[in-house]
């Protein structure tokens, strides 16, 4: 891939795409540039990675085909005012932040560029991160598998509706911090019966991991995956009406319509 992949803002998320992308050789580091607000983030992600810095958010507009608007949401008026006339009539602007929708940021460019939203999550540090994206009317279907393509560096990566954005934060945008809380109370639950914590994570962990590649693996669904857990009479299912008995299935749903909700009155 020849295209010029370029990062304005270099926070956590850009650093784990950026790594991801490099670690993957998808593109030479050459063709990755960043820029940010802090000079030590870029300078370590120089040394890290090789890639190209700009302390001016211009620079990485006018050298690159592709870039992906890595501000926090508050930012986004300011840096599009920065770049819009910098910007080439074929670069792609991508967006990863929360409650920012294309029709918002098309006007604030004050034409018509091709763009592309997105909600990656936080395992994308490890490479296993799970992104939506959605795209413009301008972008071409050969420009929607080179995005694709660039996503698959970090995880994996399905093509949505707009409209379903809200929904991805609340089913895989906020869900690893529901995961650390189920994998921190089980933790918990193993110390309180005698185990060392650090072995408690560790069992706690692989078996939450274990299960979600047995779903995604097998195509099993998972309440069947479940039932195969539970013999007749004995301890798993046993906890398994302990869980429900406090709600925990009504409380992950009542958490994702709280998420989504919050997620919609972000983009108002």
């Amino acid at each position: 891939m020849n295209r010029k992949i370029g990062f304005i803002g270099c926070g956590s998320m850009a650093k784990a795409m950026i790594g991801g992308i490099v670690k993957s050789g998808h593109t030479s580091p050459d063709n990755i540039y960043a820029s940010n607000r802090s000079l030590s983030n870029l300078e370590e992600m120089k040394q890290a990675y090789g890639i190209q810095i700009k302390e001016d958010n211009r620079e990485v507009a006018q050298n690159c085909n592709i870039i992906f608007l890595s501000v926090t949401p508050d930012m986004y008026e300011s840096v599009i005012e920065q770049i819009r006339e910098s910007i080439h009539e074929q670069t792609i602007i991508i967006m990863i932040a929360a409650g920012q929708t294309i029709a918002q940021n098309e006007q604030r460019f004050g034409r018509k560029i091709k763009i592309a939203r997105s909600m990656p999550n936080t395992p994308a540090l490890v490479g296993e991160a799970m992104s939506a994206l959605c795209v413009n009317d301008l972008i071409s279907a050969d420009e929607k598998q080179e995005l694709k393509a660039i996503f698959e560096c970090f995880g994996e990566v399905e093509f949505i509706e707009e409209n379903l954005m809200d929904v991805v934060s609340g089913v895989s945008g906020a869900s690893p911090a529901y995961a650390y809380m189920f994998i921190e109370a089980l933790a918990d639950g193993a110390v309180k019966q005698g185990m060392p914590r650090k072995q408690a994570y560790i069992f706690a962990s692989q078996a939450i991991l274990g299960a979600a590649k047995m779903v995604l693996e097998t195509g099993i669904h998972p309440g069947e995956l479940k039932d195969q857990v539970c013999s007749p009479g004995g301890a798993t299912i046993e906890a398994i009406a302990s869980l429900e008995e406090n709600g925990f299935r009504s409380s992950v749903i009542k958490a994702v319509d709280a998420c989504v909700a919050k997620s919609k009155l972000l983009n108002s």
